[in-house]
Parts: structure tokens; sequence; C-alpha cells
């Protein structure tokens, strides 16, 4: 009887070692991983870019004794309007895969 009770005992453990290492593998996935990327860089210079063109149309746009400050307000709008364009063209997706669990 002893020797069936240690046998029944041995099985079990090793039906249970068996099943283990499976549900630990089920429980990891793979889960796809996406973050915008973008550079510094090109937002520096959409802003110079953009400034330099608005302070020029703004002096060729304005009249007599205001040329200093069309040129100042155009280099503004224009610095603000190329920041935005080169951060919207430059914002790309980056994704890649991950074991998780």
């Amino acid at each position: 009887m002893r020797n069936k009770f240690l046998a029944a005992l041995v099985c079990s453990a090793l039906a249970v070692s068996a099943v283990v290492p499976t549900v630990a593998q089920a429980e990891r996935h793979r889960v796809k991983v996406c973050r915008d990327v973008s550079s510094r860089g090109a937002r520096n210079t959409g802003t110079v870019v953009g400034a330099v063109a608005g302070g020029l149309a703004g002096n060729a746009l304005s009249h007599g004794g205001g040329k200093t400050g069309g040129t100042i307000i155009g280099a503004g709008l224009g610095a603000v309007a190329g920041h935005q364009i080169a951060k919207h063209n430059d914002t790309h997706v980056r994704c890649h895969w991950e074991y998780r669990g």
C-alpha cells in the first residue's frame, strides 16, 4: 500500500511539473509597441527659415515708418508657422515587437 501511495505521489509531481512550464509559456505574448519619433534639429531649422522668410515678407509689405514693426511681426509669425510645418512633416511612427508576460 505504501509503495502505491509513493508511486501515485511521484506521478502527480511529474504531471504538475510537466504542466507548469507550458502554462508559464502561454502567459507570454507578443505586443506591438509604437511611438512617435521626431528630430529636434528639423524643428529648429524650420523655425529659423520661417522667421527669415516672414521678416522679409513683413518688411516688403509694410509702409513708410512701420517697416521695423512689420519686419518683427512677420518674423514672429513666420517662425511659428515654420516650426509647426517642420514639426508636422518630421514626425513619424516607429514600431517594434516586444515579448511580455
